[in-house]
């Protein structure tokens, strides 16, 4: 049993307050009710009786957990629980508090007659327009626990490729922060001590000791200059990030990088098509989808191709023709489109397409970290020889 917390007024007008336990705030607006009182808000208490919940620590919800969340509840749907009550049940076992809180109010607010979609409508931040448009078509349809299946595997499909990209990310980041401790270590350490030594040997330093010496100087010098030029540049380009011309000339850098641009890419149009697929085959508009597909991603010459598309089709061309024109998408994504509207199973030809892409996707991470890795290798290699060099040129010079 749980503690709720009631305000309601009497027939006479009169404000009343209290504390009732129950199993749901059903449970509280029935006895209300018995009692001839108009409620007013009826709220869930933090403490059971004779019992307080542990704190749990709040953080984001991650794709890992609505997948949970979804296989979940398809379960207990398919097995004929009813929605409010596996919601209840899940939320009991909830690790992540935000998302047991989220779970908590969406079961109040269908209590009190609100749709599934339409509580979840309220979260935007953790159950965004994808959800909710599946959740709602299944309901309209009485395909629930369908959309949930779907919206499971989609979830579960989202959570692989991030993990894909971080992945192809996160060696060439640590490797370049390596290379910066090594170069920090040398000027704070090597170089000084060597600089003591030329100078009590006295005479003429060779060229290239003398301009690595130079740099050398330079560097130490000016460091705090330089470093206020590099955060000033940094917050120039966040600002500029924030206008419109700045954040789509970004955009458009983002997707130019060498390999990682391609990656970015098309690890969008995997989304793209899985989404796609998910929506049609819950029986989503395909307006309404392009309209999900538009609010999934910050680059604005992505979001740009799809708006275009979205236009196209409301003048009247088909998918394959308005995705064409935007002049985004690759040829093959069209053709399969093409071939999906034509043949009547766009649903399953966008998964295949997902299917092939994702194939392309990791393919082009694994070969993107193989060519880093001997990059790195040598970069590394290279800084440390020019140290070498310019330190012991003066020691070979006075042997010869």
């Amino acid at each position: 049993m749980k503690s709720y917390k009631y305000i309601a007024r009497d027939s006479s007008g009169l404000r009343r307050e209290g504390l009732r336990q129950g199993g749901s705030t059903g449970d509280v607006l029935a006895y209300l009710r018995e009692q001839a009182l108009t409620p007013i808000s009826v709220s869930e208490m933090f403490e059971d009786i004779g019992k307080i919940r542990p704190h749990r620590h709040r953080k984001r919800v991650k794709s890992a957990e609505l997948s949970s969340l979804c296989w979940q509840l398809t379960t207990m749907v398919k097995g004929g629980i009813p929605i409010i009550a596996a919601l209840e049940t899940i939320a009991e076992d909830m690790e992540n508090s935000q998302l047991q809180e989220m779970l908590r109010q969406v079961r109040e607010k269908m209590e009190k007659g609100e749709t599934f979609s339409g509580s979840l409508s309220e979260f935007p931040n953790v159950f965004n327009r994808l959800s909710c448009a599946m959740i709602l078509a299944g309901e309209t349809g009485g395909t629930l626990s369908e959309s949930l299946h779907r919206l499971a595997e989609y979830f579960d499909s989202r959570d692989k490729l991030a993990k894909k990209v971080k992945g192809a990310m996160a060696y060439p980041a640590f490797v370049f922060g390596f290379i910066v401790l090594i170069v920090t270590f040398i000027m704070a350490f090597i170089i000084p001590r060597f600089q003591i030594i030329f100078d009590q040997l006295g005479g003429e330093l060779p060229a290239f000791t003398r301009g690595f010496m130079q740099v050398y100087d330079v560097l130490r010098h000016d460091i705090i200059y330089i470093i206020g030029s590099l955060l000033l540049v940094i917050i120039a380009g966040v600002i500029s990030s924030k206008t419109r011309k700045g954040h789509f000339l970004f955009s458009r850098i983002a997707l130019a990088i060498p390999l990682l641009g391609k990656v970015f890419s098309q690890a969008f149009i995997v989304m793209f098509c899985r989404t796609m697929s998910t929506l049609i085959g819950a029986g989503v508009s395909v307006l309404e989808i392009f309209d999900v597909l538009s609010g999934m991603t910050d680059n604005d010459v992505i979001k740009t191709a799809i708006i275009r598309t979205k236009e196209h089709i409301v003048e009247g061309s088909n998918i394959s023709m308005s995705m064409a024109e935007a002049g985004f998408f690759p040829n093959m994504v069209v053709k399969m489109t093409q071939v999906g509207e034509e043949s009547g199973s766009l649903s399953n030809v966008l998964d295949r397409t997902a299917d092939y892409y994702e194939r392309k996707v990791d393919s082009m991470i694994t070969t993107a970290t193989a060519l880093l890795e001997p990059i790195m290798i040598v970069t590394t290699g290279a800084i440390v020889l020019v140290v070498v060099l310019a330190l012991y040129l003066p020691i070979f010079s006075m042997s010869g």
